[in-house]
This record gives C-alpha cells, structure tokens and sequence, in this order.
C-alpha cells in the first residue's frame, strides 16, 4: 500500500477508520454542485471554501467503483476511488468556468497519481461533469491550456461523469480548520493555498476570512 505524507499524518492522530459519513444538506438543494480532484482534499477543500460565491464544500471520494468506501479503501489504491470534493455553490457569484480555472490554477495537472509529495493513484487529477455543458466546457479548456501550451507537459487530466460521491469520514471534513497545527497543513497544505492566492487574485474574490 502507497502512503503519502498526508496518508501517515491522518493515521497518526486517528487510529480507527470510521463509517462514511452522510452529510445532510438539505438546506442547499437549490444550490449548484461542482466535483473535482486534485490530490489531498484537505488542501483542495480549503481552497474551494475561500472562494466568495461557494457555500460549502464537502470532502470525499469519487471515479472508482467500490460502494460506500471508507478512507483506509481508498488508500490502499483497490477502489478505484480518487480523494475528491463536493462543490455547493452559487452560480449568481461564482460560475461553473471559475471553479474548474481554479481546478487548473491549484494543482499541477501534468503529475500522474501525484501531487507535491503525495502519491498513488487516490490522488490523480480528475475533472467531473453532471452533464454535457460542463463536459464541453472542461474538454475546452484542457484543449485551450494544451494548445498554448500552458503547463509544458501533456494535460493527464481524466475527464468523468459523477456518478457517485461518497462523503469521507467526519474527521477529515474541514481537517485544516480544526488541526492548523498539523506537520502536513503547515509545510503542504498552507503553502499550496497561498501559492494559489498569487495566481487567482486577478480573477476571483477570496472571502475576508481568509
């Protein structure tokens, strides 16, 4: 089995895996969903929940085929899940188009299976669509980024439909809030978000929190 950084800091502080949490959310069922994965979602929740525009953002896991996975599974590389987040957005604030920029603009695409020191295939880059409109914008965009060669390596990028987001366990939701302190939020997670912040301040509004 691979573990990353991210992998051992989690299995340090948290012993026993726990049952998949089903968030109930019913307060957004006007709202708009986005799903994507980047790597560790600790790192990519944050960054999705500084944006102005987005109301909440849930951790879990998404692309394989094993149902209601729980994070030991999915580490172990057998599920075919990726590390993912769900996106609850308002589409008045903040577009659809935004948030796969901000996909792009906080993570190296080009990395298969890997992203800073995390490795193994829970965290390749995978760009999800509910329907059509977003696949065309998505497969647009990687088509715009490859052609003016914006990265300088091919985009790997998988392109899916979301069939299925399994909300990870309670302790990984909102893990940088509640453990700032953590090794792996000071050195990776901290670093990614402010990284992103010099790309995105052109574009898009980080809420005063942040």
């Amino acid at each position: 089995m691979i573990i990353s950084a991210c992998d051992i800091s989690s299995q340090k502080a948290y012993d026993n895996s726990m049952p998949v949490n089903q968030i109930n959310d019913v307060k957004y069922n006007e709202m708009n969903r986005a799903y994507f994965a980047s790597g560790c979602f600790w790192c990519v929740e944050t960054i999705y929940e500084s944006l102005d525009g987005v109301k909440e953002v849930y951790s879990g896991y998404a692309g394989g085929s094993t149902i209601n996975p729980n994070y030991y599974q999915v580490i172990s590389g057998k599920t075919g899940h990726a590390e993912a987040i769900e996106i609850i957005y308002d589409s008045d604030i903040i577009s659809f188009e935004t948030l796969l920029k901000v996909f792009f603009d906080s993570h190296d695409p080009t990395t298969p299976n890997r992203q800073g020191p995390d490795y193994g295939s829970h965290y390749r880059s995978i760009a999800f669509y509910s329907n059509v409109d977003e696949k065309n914008k998505i497969k647009n965009y990687i088509d715009f980024l490859s052609t003016n060669s914006i990265f300088g390596k091919k985009i790997i990028t998988e392109v899916k439909e979301i069939t299925d987001f399994y909300h990870a366990e309670e302790y990984h939701q909102d893990f940088e809030k509640k453990n700032p302190y953590s090794p792996y939020i000071q050195n990776v997670s901290i670093p990614r978000f402010n990284k992103f912040k010099k790309k995105a301040s052109n574009y898009v509004k980080i809420k005063n929190e942040h």
